[in-house]
C-alpha cells in the first residue's frame, strides 16, 4: 500500500500542490520555504487526523489557511465582492489495492476512482449568518474566526471517518528537528520506546515505578523529615505536612524516566547523536507504518555520521514507501537520483519527467551537488570552467556590490559539453537560467545548437557574436585594452597576442588575477548581460 498522489488546496504555504509520488522512495528537494515541510505534514494530517500529535480540532487555528488566500478574500470583502469563505483541501489518493477498498471511489477534485482521504475544513452550513454578520465589516477582519468552521474527513468512497483506526494504511512521521528543548526531546524518545513496549511490559515497569516510589517513603531520612513536618501541625495548617512523590496520573512513569546513552541523559548528548537515535527508534518502532515521512535527516550530523544514518534509513525500508526532504546533495547521491523530487511552487517533478532520455541517464550517473544547487538557485549561471566562473563572480561583485550567492544566484561551472542537459531542468522546473559561452570562431554553429532556446524566457544563451574574439580570454583583451591586462596580470606584454597567449596557458591563474585585482576592468557585454 502507497500514496500516489496528493492534491492539497490552500494549507499553509501551499496555496495549489498536485504532487505524484514513487511508490519506494521519494526524496523532496527544494528551497527554504518552498513547502516541503508543509507537503510531509498535510500528508500525515490527512491520513491520521493529527497535527502537532495532537487531533486537529485541538490544533485548529487561522494560521493553518493560506496568507495569500486570506488576504485576496479580505481585499475582495473590501472591494465589495461576496467571495466564497477560504477553505482547506488535503487529498491523499492511494494505490488501488483490494485491502483499501472500503475507502475507493471518485469522490475526489480529479475524478478519479481509487482509494484515498479528504480532510476539508470548511465554513459550517450552520453558522453561515453569523459568518455572514462578522465579515460585513471588512475593516475589522484580520484572520479567518475558526469558530465558525469544521472538519470534514471522508474516503473517497464519501464516508465519514471518525479515527485513524478505520484507514488500513499507517503513517510516522519524524521530524527530529522540532525537539526545541530537553523535557520535548526526552518526551519524544519515551514515546517511541513505548511503541515498542508489549502491554505486560508496560504494566511492569508501571508497578516497579509505583513501588520505587513506595519505597521512598520507607527511607529513615525521608521519615525523619516527615516526623519533623508533622510536628508543625498547626502554625502552618491544621492537617499534617509531609513530603512524597507524586503519585497521581500525569506522575507516571513516562515523566519520570530520561532516557541515556551510555549512562549519559539523552538531552546531554550531541545534537547530531540525538536526531540520530530519534529516527533510528522511530524507523524501528514504525514497523507497523506503511508510511514513513522524515523531515531533513541530515540536522546536525557530519558527514561519516550523516552516511551511516542514511544507510541505515535504506537498510529498513523494507516496503515501506519513504518520504525524506533534504537539502544535502550527499543525501540525493546516497539514496540515488532515480527517487528525487523536485519541490516548486507546490508541483513535484522528476528528473524521469525529462523527455530525453539519454539526459536522464546523464544526471541519474551524475554527482548530485551541481543538480542540487541549479534547483535551490533562484537563477543559476552555467559558465564553462573555474576561471569563467572567476570572472562572472567578480563582474557580479562590481554591478552589485555583493557576490551573486547573496542574491540567490548560484554560478555553477558545468563541462559545456552538458549545458543542454542543465537547461532541461531549468525548463522543467521554470528556474530561470543563463549560459556564458564561447563561440568557438562558429556563431551560426552555436545558434543552431542552442536554437530551441534563443527566444526562451526562462533560459538565455549570452556569447558574443565577434569570431576572431572566440573564447573568454582575447574577448577580455578586446573590451579592456592591453594597459589594463598588463596592470590586472602584473606583466608588461608588448602586444595583444602575447596577452592572449599567456591568458589562455594560465587560465585559472588570470582568473583569479581578474577575481582579486583592484585594477578597474570591465566584463565582455556578454558577461555583462548574465550578471544583470
Amino acid at each position: 500500500m502507497f500514496i500516489q498522489r496528493a492534491v492539497i488546496r490552500n494549507y499553509r504555504c501551499l496555496k495549489q500542490a498536485n504532487v505524484t509520488f514513487n511508490d519506494k522512495l521519494n526524496v523532496i528537494v527544494g528551497n527554504n520555504e518552498c513547502g516541503k515541510s508543509t507537503l510531509l505534514e498535510a500528508i500525515h494530517l490527512a491520513l491520521t487526523g493529527q497535527l502537532n500529535g495532537r487531533p486537529l480540532q485541538i490544533e485548529l487555528h487561522p494560521h493553518l489557511f493560506n496568507l495569500d488566500l486570506v488576504l485576496e478574500y479580505i481585499e475582495a470583502l473590501k472591494a465589495g465582492r461576496a467571495p466564497a469563505p477560504p477553505s482547506i483541501l488535503i487529498e491523499v489518493y492511494l494505490a488501488d489495492d483490494p485491502a483499501l477498498t472500503k475507502l475507493k471511489g471518485n469522490n475526489n477534485t480529479l475524478g478519479l476512482d481509487l482509494p484515498g482521504v479528504a480532510l476539508l475544513i470548511d465554513l459550517n452550513p450552520a453558522y453561515a449568518e453569523d459568518f455572514a454578520q462578522y465579515v460585513s465589516d471588512p475593516s475589522e477582519i484580520r484572520t479567518i474566526p475558526m469558530e465558525y468552521y469544521w472538519i470534514k474527513w471522508r474516503d473517497f468512497a464519501e464516508n465519514d471517518i471518525l479515527n485513524s483506526r478505520v484507514i488500513p494504511l499507517h503513517a510516522s512521521l519524524i521530524d527530529a528537528s522540532t525537539i526545541k528543548n530537553n523535557a520535548a526531546a526526552s518526551r519524544y524518545v519515551i514515546d517511541i520506546v513505548k511503541e515498542s513496549l508489549t502491554s505486560k511490559e508496560k504494566v511492569d515497569l508501571a508497578l516497579t515505578y509505583r513501588l520505587m516510589k513506595d519505597r521512598f517513603l520507607e527511607e529513615p531520612k525521608v521519615k525523619a523529615i516527615n516526623d519533623a513536618l508533622a510536628a508543625k501541625k498547626g502554625k502552618i495548617s491544621d492537617k499534617v505536612i509531609s513530603v512524597s512523590l507524586d503519585t497521581s496520573a500525569r506522575a507516571n512513569w513516562e515523566a519520570g524516566i530520561m532516557p541515556h546513552l551510555d549512562d549519559i541523559p539523552l538531552p546531554l548528548v550531541g545534537k547530531g547523536e540525538q536526531n540520530s537515535v530519534k529516527i533510528k527508534l522511530a524507523m524501528e518502532t514504525s514497523a507497523k507504518s506503511h508510511i514513513i515521512l522524515i523531515e531533513e535527516a541530515e540536522n546536525h550530523l557530519s558527514y561519516a555520521s550523516l552516511n551511516e544514518l542514511i544507510g541505515h534509513i535504506a537498510a529498513n525500508a523494507g516496503s515501506r514507501q519513504i518520504f525524506i526532504t533534504t537539502h544535502s546533495s550527499f543525501v540525493l547521491n546516497k539514496l540515488g537520483v532515480e527517487s528525487v523530487l523536485l519541490f516548486l511552487r507546490g508541483e513535484g517533478v522528476r528528473l524521469t519527467d525529462l523527455k530525453d532520455r539519454t539526459t536522464q541517464n546523464y544526471f541519474m550517473k551524475l554527482p548530485g551537488h551541481d543538480t542540487l544547487r541549479l534547483i535551490l538557485a533562484k537563477r543559476s549561471i552555467l559558465v564553462e570552467g573555474p576561471s569563467d566562473e572567476l570572472i562572472v563572480q567578480r563582474a557580479y561583485h562590481m554591478k552589485h556590490g555583493k557576490m551573486p550567492l547573496e542574491d540567490g544566484v548560484d554560478v555553477i561551472s558545468v563541462n559545456s559539453l552538458a549545458f543542454k542537459r542543465f537547461l532541461e531542468i531549468a525548463v522543467l522546473l521554470k528556474k530561470t537560467a543563463d549560459i556564458v559561452t564561447d563561440n568557438d570562431a562558429d556563431v551560426a554553429a552555436l545558434e543552431k545548437k542552442y536554437a530551441e532556446y534563443l527566444n526562451s524566457d526562462i533560459v538565455k544563451i549570452q556569447y558574443d557574436k565577434d569570431e576572431t574574439a572566440h573564447t573568454l580570454e582575447p574577448q577580455l583583451v578586446k573590451k579592456n585594452g592591453l594597459a589594463t591586462i598588463n596592470a590586472v596580470l602584473g606583466k608588461a606584454f608588448a602586444d595583444e597576442a602575447s596577452a592572449i597567449e599567456h591568458m589562455i596557458k594560465y587560465k585559472a591563474e588570470t582568473g583569479l588575477k581578474f577575481f582579486e585585482t583592484n585594477v578597474e576592468w570591465s566584463p565582455p557585454d556578454y558577461i555583462a548581460r548574465a550578471v544583470r
